[in-house]
Formats: C-alpha cells, structure tokens, sequence
C-alpha cells in the first residue's frame, strides 16, 4: 500500500478512515481526503499502539492497521492463556474463536500455538467507494473468521486481476448471484459482499435472518457468489487512469478524449460492455450499435467482436457451465426493477419466481427493451438452460449510486437474497 500523509486523497484513504473511526477514533468525514482532523486521528492511534506518532500511515502503521483491516488478530498461546480469557481479552464469545479454529481443543491448547481471534466488528464496510483491493482484502478477512466457507478463484480479467467466488452451504439446489458486471455499479459488489459475511455469521451462530433458517438454507441450497465481475473497469471508476495502464492511450480515445472515466465508464478496460459480450441474439446487439452512436470499444454498449470475446464474461460463463445452477441472479444498478424473460423463452413458473421477488422488494418486475434486451448474462442463462434467471436493478438515480444508498438497498434485497436460494424450478 502507498504511504498516506495530509493532503492525500483516494480510496485507500476512505478505507482507513472507515476502520479508524470502527475502532473508536474520529478521522472526520469518511470522504477519502486526509485532512487534518484524520492526521490527529492517526496521530492519537500511533501513540496508543507505540508507534512513532508522526500523524503518517506507513509500513509500520500499515502493520497494525492490518489486523482491524482484516478483522482478525493472529495470536501466539502463552502458557496462561486460556479460550475464556481470550474472549474477553478481545470483547467476544468463545464461540466465535472455536469457529475460526476448526479442530483446536479448548481444555489443551498448546503454547506457541498460533490461532486466529476474530474482532467484534464487521469486516465489510458499507460506507465507502469499494475497490478490487478492499474486496479482496475483505474475502480474506471473512475466510479467516468463518473457514467453514468456500473461496475459489472462477478466472482472471484482462489486467490479471482474479474474479473470485464464494461458496456459501452444501446442498443440493445450486443457486448463482453475481455483481458489477458495469463499472459504474460497484455498489452491487458492497451488496453480496455484505450478505456473504451476514450469512456466514449467522450460519455459524445458528442464528436467523430476517425468519429464514440459515442453516436450513445451508443444507437445502449451495449458494455461489462472485461479487466483482468487472475488477478493471471499477478500479478505473474509482481510482482514475494510471500512466502505466498497458490501455492508456487507447482508453483516452474511447472515452472521447476525457481522463476522467468516474461518470460514463461502465465496460471493462478494453471499451466492452460485459453485459452485451454474451451469446443470445449477440447479432441483434451488434446490429443495433450504430443506432445508438456506437462504432467500436467505449463506455459502453459495445458487444465486443464476437460473444465471450473478454476473459471475464467466458469466466461467468464457463463457471456456469460447469455447474448446475438451478437459479440465477445477475446485480445492476438501477432503477429498483426485476427483469425475468428473454425472447419468450421463461415459463410461467419462472415469472411466478419473479413476482415473488417482487414483493420481497418491492422492485417492479419488469421486460428489457432495445439494445438491453441483447446479449445479457441472465439473457444467455435463460436461453442456455430454460431456469429461471434474473436481473436486479437496485436503487434510484444516475450511477453510480452514491454509497449513501446502501443501506435501503441491502433492506431491500437481503430477504430476495435469502428466498432465491430456496426457489426450485
């Protein structure tokens, strides 16, 4: 990570001062710039951990601030310690460090031992713009608290960074929800990331949420989630073009001469629209570009030369492929609707699932029009496999949707989330 000082600014930046004010300190507005009220904050939390309190986040900052990024401490057994008094030490039950150490034996732990302690926070943060890095940073922080969750890697994109998924229960009903095909909706991204850690949570307390069983949902259903279907485009959303981009002055000229891509960019980093790179009436997508002014890579539309041309959308699809999804849920930003069919090919059960979906949200269920009716992962899943598939526009305005939106989406969702994983078509 880059060293931050007064005056910087970006996401690494909001980050930290999403964890400062977590662990109890007051960093002022969590606005990605590090003003003096964030200085004093670092300051005060260099002394409170020896540091040298130069009001500077460097490597040996960073080192601390590692563990409440993450959400875990690593601990070394001394011969005094004991699981009880652990927890208290770190304000936790016990029973969530018997989840994040599956095998350890509570009456015979073993000096030296190292174990993972999970902190009373959460580890997902809801109130900043959210990269690549923190996702992949907030994955790790979840898989060390709950083992018991899988975490696999489905493909890379054009810039090598890695679309992971998650696994979520073990039963025989496979679902699929997925994010961020456009970069402009990263909000979608906080979204499943936030029900992957709830669900986990619960899961592991045997708690309900919202009156669904999690474990239940567990044993009927495997849920699979890939949160950040496009890492390229929302990092340059969301952290601006970097001179060493290998698509540098190329992306320039897709954007019509503009460096900043935070307002129009919504394809990957080679100027294609994911959500148009699949194979269903791919050739109507095509067809239609010149009717709306596009000729060739740019913020969005353009299908690409030929479907599942990009490594992130052939990722999606060859991770559908090799399973069995009986259900699928492709996230977008916005409009809070619920697109169900493609060319007519979704039967009336899949319409029943849709407006039960419906209701849970309150979104309108609802068929795409023109170039949108093209080309589209839910479009491909459907005529693929005649199952239900969905795309759900979350939220109101013009994307991307200020974060500020968040919390009436995830109350929005969090029960279609959970009931779609018992739907069976």
């Amino acid at each position: 990570m880059r060293i931050l000082s007064l005056g910087s600014v970006g996401t690494d930046v909001m980050k930290v001062q999403a964890v400062l004010k977590k662990i109890g300190y007051n960093p002022g507005l969590i606005d990605g710039v590090f003003g003096e009220q964030m200085q004093q904050a670092v300051i005060q939390f260099q002394k409170n951990n020896g540091l040298n309190s130069d009001g500077i986040i460097g490597p040996d900052t960073y080192q601390i601030l590692e563990r409440f990024l993450l959400g875990y401490d690593l601990y070394r057994i001394t011969p005094r310690d004991t699981l009880y008094n652990l927890a208290g030490k770190y304000y936790i039950n016990v029973n969530r460090i018997l989840v994040a150490n599956p095998g350890i034996n509570p009456s015979s732990l073993r000096v030296g031992q190292e174990i993972v302690i999970p902190y009373s926070m959460n580890v997902v943060d809801t109130n900043i713009n959210y990269t690549y890095e923190i996702m992949e940073r907030d994955i790790k922080g979840i898989k060390a608290r709950y083992p018991f969750i899988e975490v696999g890697i489905a493909g890379q994109s054009v810039l090598g960074r890695n679309l992971y998924y998650i696994k979520l229960g073990d039963g025989p009903n496979q679902v699929f929800y997925n994010a961020a095909h456009h970069a402009l909706e990263w909000i979608t991204s906080v979204v499943l990331m936030k029900f992957v850690e709830d669900f986990a949570s619960a899961y592991a307390e045997g708690r309900s949420i919202r009156g669904y069983n999690v474990r239940d949902i567990g044993k009927q259903s495997t849920i699979y989630i890939m949160p950040m279907v496009n890492p390229d485009g929302i990092s340059l959303v969301l952290d601006g073009l970097q001179a060493d981009n290998p698509y540098y002055e190329e992306l320039i000229g897709w954007n019509n001469g503009r460096t900043n891509f935070s307002e129009v960019w919504q394809a990957n980093i080679r100027g294609v629209d994911l959500n148009h790179n699949y194979d269903a009436a791919w050739e109507l997508s095509k067809q239609a570009e010149p009717l709306y002014g596009i000729y060739g890579p740019g913020p969005t539309r353009y299908s690409g030369p030929c479907p599942e041309s990009e490594p992130e959308s052939k990722a999606v699809a060859d991770f559908t492929r090799t399973h069995n999804f009986r259900l699928v849920l492709a996230y977008h930003s916005q409009g809070e609707v619920i697109y169900w069919d493609f060319m007519n090919m979704a039967s009336p059960k899949v319409r029943k699932i849709g407006e039960a979906l419906s209701q849970i949200t309150g979104y309108a269920l609802d068929e795409t029009y023109g170039i949108a009716s093209f080309a589209g992962y839910k479009d491909w899943f459907i005529q693929e496999y005649r199952r239900p598939g969905y795309t759900i526009e979350v939220g109101l305005g013009k994307n991307p949707l200020p974060i500020s939106q968040f919390d009436k989406i995830y109350n929005d969702n969090i029960r279609l989330l959970l009931q779609a994983a018992l739907e069976v078509c």
